[in-house]
């Protein structure tokens, strides 16, 4: 399989070989559905700002958005009439879909990936109020990384046009995230994204990502320190 990058002799547990892995994958994704592989791409872009405004060091935030790039793995498992649906599931084919991060999950464990991947690609349809899935956390027993990658992942599909909705405007998206503090999401983690918003006018990306390897994405994309609003 052709990858985002080219590394040799990288050990598993290394730094190199997590990038390898999740290139591959990410490139699977890409294969399968392009839609899905840029929407993965922004997402990891968006994980990695709300980190490093949240005040994580700059390597784990990658990492996370290493999570970003591989989170909806599992749904390259679903078939396309139920994946592209356009009108309502069924109670079946929801059962199908709320099964995708399980899927990648164990995709993931079978190549070895940190816990901070794995822990944040299984919980990120996790809610705050204990209504989402797969095992129906709620609070702090989400995973941190999870809380994250979840207000990301949300932010990214209300301001893309879809064939079944249009996209938010990014105050209308704003809105969503702020309204859903305390339900869907962490609060403090639904604070940091919505200052990231007031701080940055631009923060909105592009429906096309380009196709950089990891480390040159997240330094053309990285938001640096933390950011007040202007």
């Amino acid at each position: 399989m052709e990858t985002l990058f080219t590394v040799t002799d990288a050990a598993p547990g290394t730094r190199r070989h997590t990038q390898r892995v999740i290139g591959e994958l990410a490139q699977s994704i890409r294969e399968r559905d392009f839609i899905t592989y840029q929407h993965c791409r922004r997402v990891a872009i968006y994980a990695n700002r709300l980190a490093r405004q949240m005040g994580w060091q700059r390597a784990a935030a990658r990492e996370l958005a290493l999570a970003g790039l591989v989170h909806d793995l599992g749904k390259t498992w679903v078939r396309n009439e139920v994946l592209l649906k356009p009108a309502r599931l069924s109670e079946s084919e929801r059962e199908t879909i709320e099964k995708h991060p399980v899927t990648a999950a164990q995709l993931l464990w079978a190549f070895d990936m940190p816990d901070l991947i794995l822990d944040a690609v299984l919980s990120h349809h996790e809610r705050w109020d204990g209504a989402g899935y797969p095992q129906r956390l709620a609070g702090m027993a989400i995973p941190l990384g999870a809380r994250l990658l979840s207000v990301a992942d949300v932010f990214d599909v209300i301001t893309t046009d879809r064939p079944y909705k249009a996209a938010m405007s990014v105050p209308e998206a704003r809105e969503r995230i702020h309204e859903g503090a305390g339900g869907a999401f962490d609060p403090t983690v639904a604070g940091a994204f919505t200052t990231l918003l007031d701080a940055r006018r631009d923060f909105r990306l592009t429906a096309y990502v380009g196709a950089e390897a990891p480390d040159e994405l997240w330094r053309a994309h990285d938001s640096g320190d933390q950011l007040s609003p202007a």
